[in-house]
């Protein structure tokens, strides 16, 4: 008789370090892109039915958006203040 072990579903649900390191590299490779890259791997799983992974991806894509939002709202230090001078 054959083991059915060979054949469980492994859990592919990333951990929230695993999410922000893979979004990380996403940026460090890929740079402005990241967000496409990781919603292109979103897709790409969903519709060739590896809901898993799609999620996982989609998970990777939404901590790209933040991190991106998260930059361009934080202010540039020394610049567009109030009384700071320029640098010259």
């Amino acid at each position: 008789m054959m083991s059915t072990d060979r054949h469980k579903e492994v859990d592919a649900t990333p951990t929230p370090r695993e999410v922000d390191n893979m979004a990380a590299v996403l940026e460090g490779r890929h740079g402005v892109h990241a967000e496409h890259v990781a919603q292109f791997f979103t897709d790409w799983n969903a519709q060739h039915g590896d809901t898993s992974r799609s999620w996982a991806w989609a998970a990777v894509t939404e901590c790209v958006r933040k991190r991106t939002s998260a930059r361009l709202e934080r202010p540039a230090s020394g610049r567009n203040r109030v009384g700071a001078s320029p640098v010259g």
